[in-house]
């Protein structure tokens, strides 16, 4: 029996911990969640605590801007209101977000394979992307209602322009030398898309879905600002209109709080898809 055989796991993390590399990487890794996780807190802490200050030494009345602390009121006050409102808005952006990206993807796919598409309907797509969303959202009511349809619809196109771009772009940017050697192996277009061009879109589709994420809920928003009664964007309008500022920042409060959240989900998607990518140094 040889002499490493006779190591027992305890003496081999002891001496892995005493690697001097070992323990750099790990004060460094430990230094990098502390700064995760405690400069967001501290930034949004800062920013809290400046709007109070504005508030008091300003002397801002309520219905204006009111203070964080009757914002936090209003949001344990009217809580179920606030989830009744934002479980449509929820609803709206992610059918839109899904809608908007697979639709994104299937067309980005279509123009990788067929330049003459691309270079005569790529020009329509960005033509339509530059109307704005205000002038696009009555259009959408007045054909499709003022259903939950028009909401969808207008935050898939919220969703769809950046998915597209960003997509095609990783689609095209593949390892000229990767994509001479499937060719050498008789590597079929199917092949070629699945085993090198998809993988290598990825970062440029999560970087586009982080976007899109939050952008969804914007869309679906402002789909409720043209024509709805339930849903985050018609209680702001309402809010507005009554002038309760409380409950007008609560709902920003919630529909923010969505997007983080939608964000956070697609933060962590991409950690569970992309496991071969290194950590950014910054």
């Amino acid at each position: 029996m040889t002499t490493s055989s006779l190591e027992t796991p305890v003496t081999v993390r002891a001496s892995v911990a005493a690697d001097p590399e070992y323990t750099a990487w790990a004060v460094a890794r430990r230094r990098k969640l502390w700064r995760r996780r405690v400069l967001p807190a501290l930034g949004i802490g800062g920013l809290v605590a400046l709007w109070w200050a504005v508030i008091v030494v300003f002397d801002v009345k309520p219905f204006i801007a009111p203070s964080p602390w009757a914002v936090v009121e209003t949001l344990y006050a009217k809580r179920a209101v606030l989830l009744d409102n934002l479980i449509p808005t929820a609803l709206e952006a992610a059918g839109g977000f899904l809608l908007g990206n697979l639709a994104a993807i299937a067309i980005a796919t279509v123009f990788v394979h067929n330049k003459t598409l691309q270079d005569i309907f790529f020009p329509v797509v960005l033509m339509f992307n530059a109307i704005p969303l205000v002038a696009k959202a009555p259009v959408l009511v007045l054909i499709m209602g003022n259903g939950m349809e028009p909401k969808i619809t207008i935050a898939a196109l919220v969703c769809f322009f950046p998915t597209l771009v960003n997509m095609v772009r990783g689609l095209e940017s593949v390892n000229p030398q990767a994509m001479e050697l499937m060719r050498v192996l008789s590597a079929s277009k199917t092949e070629i898309f699945l085993r090198l061009r998809l993988l290598n879109s990825l970062p440029y589709l999560f970087s586009a879905l982080r976007i899109a994420a939050s952008m969804s809920v914007i869309g679906a928003v402002v789909g409720e600002w043209v024509g709805a009664t339930v849903g985050i964007g018609a209680m702001i309008l309402q809010a507005t209109f009554n002038f309760d500022s409380p409950l007008l920042y609560a709902a920003i409060v919630m529909s923010a709080t969505l997007s983080g959240l939608f964000f956070l989900l697609v933060t962590v998607a991409e950690r569970l898809v992309i496991r071969w990518q290194p950590e950014s140094s910054h």
